[in-house]
């Protein structure tokens, strides 16, 4: 037998492993990214979406049931109040943005989380104005009235009830307590950030004579104006003048207060 030459030998084989993993690297190239236009089709289903023009105004929508703490089954179209919350924020801290429209078409959810984002849209220092759009109900009226203005669409309706509670209720004086303080949080805020008196939300909240499987008053339009709940009936167009008007005063507000100083 003719003797190996462990030199080549070992050449031979370092050239065998390269190649296989050269050929195992061309195999498993990585995959493009996907495109913009593949992005929009899946999460909007258009390839090309209308874009808007650089705007100061930041639009913020309120669709389907607020979810609160509890996750909710993957077939209810939710709103999560841990996005909006942070959004908001945003709104508050950037220059560019100066004013907030807040559209809703909402079947209501938690309450304590749809009073927080209330809350936070009613202490916005910039200018808001909100459109109910199919539907404001429940917990959406709130929500609906924390902005400066709100208003509805002629064919939108507003829901108002009482609270209810979910789950396990202990049948004890203390629980109906608590009932009665979440309702009444509810109800002040209504008051105070609407035109709506205290005893005409009350009336229309324990009404008994309109829905058939619930205690309450449905207000569809006009008169949710009519009650005080919303300041007029109109759509988006009436919703952008009205909030460039906010954004104007507000500004020539503090041109004014500048050179007072």
């Amino acid at each position: 037998m003719t003797p190996i030459d462990e030199s080549k030998y070992a050449m031979v084989m370092r050239a065998g492993r390269v190649g296989k993993f050269a050929a195992v690297r061309d195999e498993a190239q990585p995959e493009e990214p996907d495109t913009p236009v593949t992005t929009n089709i899946e999460a909007l289903g258009t390839p090309d979406p209308a874009s808007a023009p650089d705007s100061p105004i930041f639009c913020l929508s309120i669709i389907g049931q607020v979810e609160g703490h509890m996750v909710l089954p993957p077939q209810n179209k939710t709103t999560k109040y841990e996005h909006i919350i942070p959004q908001l924020v945003a709104v508050e801290e950037s220059e560019k943005i100066r004013g907030l429209l807040l559209i809703l078409n909402t079947v209501g959810g938690d309450v304590e989380a749809g009073l927080a984002i209330a809350e936070l849209v009613a202490s916005l220092s910039k200018p808001s104005v909100s459109i109910v759009l199919g539907g404001g109900h429940s917990i959406g009226v709130p929500i609906a009235v924390s902005s400066d203005y709100t208003f509805i669409a002629e064919s939108a309706s507003m829901t108002i009830h009482p609270v209810r509670l979910n789950g396990l209720v202990i049948g004890v004086q203390q629980s109906f307590e608590y009932l009665e303080k979440m309702q009444e949080r509810v109800t002040r805020f209504v008051v105070e950030h609407s035109s709506i008196t205290e005893e005409k939300f009350r009336s229309l909240m324990l009404n008994t004579g309109e829905l058939a499987r619930d205690i309450g008053t449905t207000v569809i339009g006009r008169d949710a104006v009519k009650y005080g709940l919303c300041d007029e009936v109109g759509g988006l167009g009436q919703a952008m003048q009205k909030l460039r008007e906010l954004i104007r005063l507000r500004d020539e507000s503090t041109a004014k207060a500048s050179v007072v100083q």
